[in-house]
């Protein structure tokens, strides 16, 4: 057996003759414990944050978005409804209008986002589910509207009392001759109230596709953009290479994470910042590791001095509470994973932290943050421990 590695297993799990020093193990070990598990238990709440923000974008995106690489519109053919219909991992496909409106209601206005949809976009999404009052959109000059504009607005749902108007600025150049020439408008009737979150709540509304073509002047078949829902099974690249195959460089297609891009990467940067202040505490916390090791050298320099008149040399010494503090770190690590995974997975199963009432503080359990946790533990360990061995040297063990 390495000698090295036995004497420091025997330091490691012996107790000193030194009360002091036990104490100060002890709280080093805690230490090391607590901090694993605290880091361990914040990345699983900031997973489960991450997927529950981005859950909502499940019911708004689809799979796969096609817009137009040059201007915000284009015409959509029978040849290309046929060659979507022959890529089989494409279940169902939506053609959809978007643009800004001007909304008003009894003397009040809003700007906000008008989004024209077909009567397979429930099919591709799942926003008709989100529609806390009334229903979806059933005839044109309907509009199914967000919480947030409704409740700005003052407007309810099948309100005929009060005419609530949609404008659009009308394309073209030149002067325009009177306000009311300047815009395309309806009057819409509300039939129903979404609700998913603040943005969207605050920003949408939606409504018949041929509602959409009219405020917008465009032809039968001009669109804004095509939305898919891929098979259960389908491969994500596939459908991108074949679709640029039949389409070439004439759409960007977007995913639901590429659509929602800013959202990942505030998520990812406010992760990045907590796990590195999370580091931190853990780099404070193997302070408490060095000095015991130190204090357990000075302890231990009579039997250092018997290993090396023995003919241990000095590197061996070394190794040895190399080890020692390597093995602490580690295991410490390995104990705070078990008890930061209990903790999260007693969270996640018997909900025992809420938001509010009826909703539990989200949590997720991912391999991943398993594997941070024990690499910054274990690299930061042994970089303490080789720091702390360093103070050994031949003039310590040998002069006693």
């Amino acid at each position: 057996m390495n000698v090295s590695l036995y004497i420091a297993k025997r330091y490691l799990f012996s107790k000193s003759s030194n009360n002091a020093i036990n104490i100060m193990t002890v709280i080093a070990a805690s230490g090391i414990v607590i901090a694993s598990a605290a880091l361990f238990i914040v990345l699983s709440g900031f997973a489960g944050l991450k997927n529950f923000s981005l859950e909502f974008s499940s019911f708004v995106d689809p799979d796969l978005k096609l817009t137009p690489v040059e201007g915000k519109s284009f015409v959509f053919s029978e040849k290309d409804s046929l060659v979507l219909a022959d890529i089989s991992d494409i279940k169902y496909y939506s053609k959809t209008i978007e643009e800004r409106v001007i909304l008003e209601f009894d003397g009040k206005r809003k700007l906000a986002n008008i989004k024209g949809v077909d009567a397979n976009y429930t099919r591709v999404t799942s926003i008709d589910t989100m529609v806390v009052s009334g229903s979806w959109l059933t005839d044109s000059n309907q509009i199914v509207s967000g919480w947030g504009i409704s409740n700005t607005l003052s407007f309810g749902v099948l309100d005929y009392g009060k005419s609530l108007t949609i404008y659009v600025p009308k394309p073209g150049k030149g002067q325009i001759s009177s306000v009311r020439g300047a815009f395309n408008s309806i009057n819409a009737v509300n039939t129903g109230v979404f609700h998913i979150n603040e943005d969207l709540d605050n920003e949408y509304v939606y409504s018949n596709l041929n509602t959409a073509k009219y405020l917008m002047n465009y032809n039968d078949n001009q669109i804004s953009s095509i939305e898919l829902k891929l098979t259960e099974n389908a491969n994500e690249a596939t459908v991108r290479d074949a679709l640029t195959a039949a389409f070439g460089n004439r759409f960007q297609i977007k995913n639901r994470n590429e659509l929602n891009d800013s959202l990942n990467k505030m998520l990812n940067t406010e992760n990045m910042a907590v796990y590195l202040i999370f580091t931190l505490v853990i780099i404070i916390a193997l302070f408490n590791v060095i000095g015991a090791l130190i204090m357990m050298i000075l302890d231990k320099k009579e039997s250092l001095n018997t290993l090396f008149n023995l003919g241990v040399d000095v590197s061996q010494i070394k190794n040895v509470f190399f080890l020692q503090g390597s093995l602490m770190t580690v295991l410490g690590g390995i104990l705070g994973l078990v008890i930061g995974f209990l903790i999260v997975l007693f969270q996640y199963l018997f909900e025992l932290v809420m938001l509010t009432p009826s909703l539990p503080y989200p949590v997720a359990i991912k391999p991943i943050n398993f594997v941070i946790v024990l690499v910054t533990i274990t690299v930061l360990g042994i970089l303490a421990s080789k720091l702390a061995s360093s103070r050994i040297n031949k003039a310590l063990v040998n002069n006693f």
